[in-house]
């Protein structure tokens, strides 16, 4: 029975010392830009767009799918706040968008 319960114990901690190795070595860094620009975005998730919702839109205006224009509700200050936030902040590998205000 005791070596059972030791067998367990070593297995467990073996595990447990796999999974915190691979999520060290697989840890993907999230791109910050998204929260940021659902943050600026209206939040009406009103869906009019074609997005499911406001942080929708925000995923696909970070990696360059869309444009800001297809955000019927914002306002155009808030177009241009968030195409200059764009144009200026970099991804997370270092990359910069080119975000055209239509």
């Amino acid at each position: 029975m005791l070596n059972a319960i030791l067998v367990m114990l070593g297995l467990g901690c073996a595990m447990g010392l796999i999974l915190y190795v691979a999520s060290v070595a697989f840890y993907v860094k999230p791109d910050e830009r998204v929260e940021k620009t659902t943050a600026m975005l209206p939040g009406y998730n009103c869906g009019g767009c074609g997005f499911p919702g406001c942080s929708g839109l925000a995923e696909a205006l970070v990696k360059g799918e869309t444009n800001i224009v297809s955000c019927k509700p914002c306002k155009p200050e808030q177009r241009k706040e968030i195409v200059d936030y764009l144009n200026a902040s970099e991804g997370p590998n270092g990359e910069k968008l080119n975000v055209k205000a239509i």
